[in-house]
């Protein structure tokens, strides 16, 4: 069994030996591919062949990726959660330091002044005191959102000897064994707008989080807030934080989503998206994503996928169905009718649902024809069915 990648971007050689060159054709351009590996490639405009089954994205985002019109073509869209951690949290908490220590408004500061080292050295001294800065222990941070990245950050400020306060109401029961029993719990997001001196969003953008910060929490925020966005652009109202940074109620703005409205001004330290630009989260994306691919061509297994059910059937017999179809009653019933009037016998199977699109792994003890497979497709509501 042979399959077809196509990469829209350059992915981690590390990451791509996950696929054997002897089963697996990878190329920039490729006719009737199987999956497409891409990180930050814009897929929206972009024709997809009917050839494609997955897509993979080395990274977490995948606002880059048309999700729901894959969801409708029975399309598992994965990604790579918690794979790019580590490399977040570390710029994370370089941007506190930068915060509270001015760092980039004190060294352009410095770019900027002429003379010879004697001048140099007193309008060092006579400027230093306008980039005067605070300590982190002691100081309160609010991290809003506890998956792979808001976990680690709240961890790390934790052994700083900051007072840190979560708040996801949707935290898994995974990553809450892996949050530190110091991390104080927020009732609601306002409360922790209130109580932070640092407030970081680890949030993915979607429309309950477009504006999640907006002119009433920003508000409520203490006088000086240290405000850090390495999630996504479009979760703050830029308008509003404008008009707070202004007037110095936020302190300081560190980003890495750059925009001509804030990117210049004198409060804001704005990055060239950076959050997982080191060759360790490259790797481990990849990685992550490439394995995934694999598994879900060769097995049908789905594991970190943003729109299909996890699914993860261990291999009984040699023969696979992977069936996706539309989260309708009935759809089991008729799937084991057509496989009975097949005359196959079912040997183990699995189905999981998630919103509207469900997913079915069925192992039978014997070949499955092409018209057994043109029969599922047939039945209304499958979105799409594949033999391995």
């Amino acid at each position: 069994m042979s399959f077809k990648i196509l990469t829209l971007n350059n992915i981690s050689v590390f990451g791509l030996k996950r696929l054997p060159r002897d089963n697996y054709e990878i190329a920039s351009e490729i006719g009737h591919p199987d999956a497409i590996l891409l990180r930050s490639q814009n897929m929206h405009d972009m024709e997809i062949p009917d050839s494609v089954r997955a897509i993979g994205r080395a990274g977490a985002g995948v606002n880059n990726i048309p999700v729901e019109a894959m969801s409708k073509r029975g399309i598992p869209v994965l990604n790579a959660p918690g794979a790019n951690a580590n490399a977040v949290k570390e710029l994370v908490i370089a941007g506190m330091l930068m915060g509270a220590r001015n760092l980039c408004q004190a060294w352009s500061y410095v770019q900027g002044l002429d003379g010879d080292d004697t001048a140099l050295h007193k309008a060092v001294e006579a400027g230093k005191k306008q980039f005067r800065g605070i300590e982190l222990p002691g100081r309160t941070l609010g991290v809003v959102g506890l998956g792979a990245i808001g976990v680690e950050v709240a961890n790390a400020a934790l052994s700083m000897g900051m007072e840190v306060i979560g708040y996801d109401p949707k935290i898994t029961v995974h990553r809450a064994w892996q949050l530190s029993s110091g991390v104080e719990q927020a009732d609601s997001l306002d409360q922790l707008c209130r109580q932070a001196e640092f407030l970081t969003l680890h949030v993915p953008l979607v429309d309950q989080t477009r504006n999640l910060i907006d002119a009433d929490r920003l508000g409520q925020m203490r006088e000086g807030v240290v405000l850090l966005n390495f999630a996504r652009n479009g979760i703050i109202d830029e308008d509003a934080l404008n008009e707070m940074l202004n007037s110095g109620r936020v302190r300081m703005y560190v980003t890495d989503f750059p925009s001509n409205k804030l990117k210049s001004h004198e409060r804001v330290t704005a990055l060239p998206h950076l959050g997982a630009s080191t060759g360790e989260a490259e790797d481990n994306c990849a990685a992550m994503v490439a394995q995934n691919i694999r598994d879900f061509l060769e097995n049908g297994n789905i594991r970190h996928s943003v729109n299909f059910p996890t699914a993860i059937l261990p291999r009984t017999k040699g023969y696979r169905l992977a069936i996706a179809n539309a989260n309708v009653p009935n759809m089991l019933g008729q799937i084991s009718t057509c496989l009975a009037d097949s005359s196959l016998n079912i040997v183990d199977m699995l189905n999981k649902s998630r919103g509207e699109v469900a997913y079915t792994l069925v192992d039978v003890d014997t070949a499955i024809s092409e018209s057994t497979l043109a029969n599922l497709s047939a039945i209304d509501g499958v979105l799409n069915v594949r033999a391995m």
